[in-house]
């Protein structure tokens, strides 16, 4: 028993259980990197939940952390902004407006967007501004995912609000074209999410030095802010 809590103490043993949905889930990808290389004894699980039952999970101990676009209400729980994504609209290159180095929202009431099929207070937000600005915005097309999404455009068919952590692969290569749109200029601040009360597990702060230490070194949309 003693040699076991050691091993967990020293990070050769043990687990870390994180809840995010398909989005926030690409922001894991380059800082579990560092944290498996660090501490490959660690066994690490990431669950997909749906961004609302996230906090739910924290609370009931159900993971050790979650991953959000916003902050969450609940008293007993506390965030960190870890990136500072974008809400970005991408059209194929074959579009029109992809030569444009910026355009109206004003211009993109004869447009097809492809959204995706799950409400979301950013979805909301970009109806507001197509309301305020009494342009209409067309969604005859709604995907399951946000690679669905990305595909279906790069296709040439419509248009799309994402997530610019979501297209940075494709806009690299090619595949899509960020058009800015003032109007629609919106910050999504990812989150880590974790418990108030009681000392988190040798885990998860050896996984928020890894955090924090990304953020100072990759520098760019990375942080590492307590709210």
């Amino acid at each position: 028993a003693r040699v076991a809590l050691e091993d967990v103490r020293a990070l050769r043993a043990g687990r870390l259980a994180i809840a995010a949905n398909e989005l926030t889930c690409l922001y894991l990808l380059p800082v579990l990197d560092q944290f498996r290389r660090l501490y490959p004894g660690v066994s690490v699980t990431v669950q997909r939940s749906l961004a609302s039952r996230v906090p739910g999970s924290v609370l009931d101990y159900a993971v050790d952390l979650g991953v959000t676009t916003y902050r969450p209400a609940e008293p007993g729980l506390r965030a960190i902004v870890v990136y500072r994504d974008q809400l970005v609209f991408v059209v194929p290159p074959s579009h029109p407006l992809a030569r444009r180095s910026e355009v109206s929202i004003t211009m993109l009431g004869s447009e097809s967007f492809v959204a995706h099929h799950v409400a979301s207070p950013f979805r909301d937000r970009v109806v507001d501004a197509f309301r305020t600005h009494r342009v209409t915005l067309q969604m005859p097309v709604e995907m399951p995912t946000i690679d669905a999404i990305k595909r279906f455009v790069a296709m040439g068919h419509g248009v799309a609000l994402l997530p610019g952590i979501s297209v940075e692969d494709e806009l690299r290569r090619g595949e899509l074209v960020r058009v800015p749109v003032p109007e629609l200029a919106m910050e999504r601040p990812l989150r880590l999410v974790l418990r108030r009360e009681g000392e988190p597990s040798h885990a998860v702060q050896a996984f928020l030095s890894v955090v924090e230490h990304h953020a100072t070194t990759a520098q760019g949309a990375y942080s590492f802010v307590n709210e």
